[in-house]
């Protein structure tokens, strides 16, 4: 193999961190993204590149090195392509970000769980845990960087890591009518959030795409597995998701079915 190659996950947020550092690098398109369909059977030549263990994106080197897990790939491709940096020089500001970007899982674990969730009397205790991981952003932040946009000066590798899940979080908005208090203790975070969502690095995917993939795991199954009643998962390559009808946002009441959401 002549080239770097990441296998991934159309819309996958892991795989945006990603095609993000890249382009902060002016590295759009020297890396080949490899498609895998998650509605079907892995190949097992892709299987075999990574035994007991499914997870993408992975990462294959021109020798045929294989690496996994987000954060690795883009620590590699920050050693590997040094310039432009992306991550900070500076070894406490550096160590900062690290320290910001270890906040990002349990955002993410509770941002999934509440658009997963199907009980109706499990959203406010949902949404409040959410918010408290929202809270403590901004309390780092507003101790960190109180006065920037971003954590540093610049759209950076903080802002690489978080933003995809940001994005995803429409999902939230939409199926759940999410949204920040218009408080103090969110107003940090709520700046920073609002600049990572609009920076044109950043553009990869867009709010009507997230909410029509990610129609399933509103109704409790995620990647790639049919919610009951279902013959078609809603991160279907065909009908392209921007020919069909955007989902119903209600939840909790009836499944739409796959004619409901273009599927078939």
């Amino acid at each position: 193999m002549s080239e770097l190659r990441v296998y991934h996950i159309p819309v996958c947020p892991f795989s945006q961190r990603l095609e993000i550092l890249l382009a902060l690098k002016g590295l759009t398109g020297a890396v080949k993204f490899e498609v895998v369909d998650i509605t079907k059977p892995r190949d097992p030549a892709l299987l075999a590149k990574t035994p007991g263990n499914t997870a993408l994106p992975i990462l294959e080197t021109e020798t045929g090195g294989v690496l996994r897990e987000s954060l690795v790939l883009m620590q590699y491709f920050e050693d590997r392509f040094p310039e432009p940096r992306v991550a900070a020089r500076d070894p406490f500001a550096r160590a900062v970000e690290n320290m910001l970007t270890a906040l990002c899982s349990d955002l993410v674990n509770a941002g999934y769980g509440y658009v997963m969730n199907q009980d109706p009397a499990k959203r406010e205790a949902l949404r409040d845990k959410l918010l408290a991981q929202y809270a403590g952003i901004d309390a780092f932040l507003a101790r960190y960087s109180p006065d920037r946009t971003f954590l540093h000066d610049e759209f950076g590798w903080a802002e690489a890591v978080f933003t995809p899940m940001f994005m995803r979080f429409w999902f939230l908005e939409y199926y759940e009518d999410f949204a920040l208090p218009d408080e103090p203790k969110y107003a940090r975070v709520r700046r920073w959030q609002a600049a990572c969502l609009a920076h044109p690095s950043a553009q990869q995917v867009t709010r009507e795409q997230i909410v029509k993939n990610y129609y399933d795991y509103s109704r409790g199954a995620g990647n790639g597995a049919l919610p009951a009643g279902r013959t078609v998962s809603s991160f279907a390559f065909a009908p392209h998701w921007s020919q069909r009808p955007m989902p119903p946002r209600e939840k909790y009441g009836r499944h739409a079915t796959d004619a409901e959401l273009g599927l078939v």
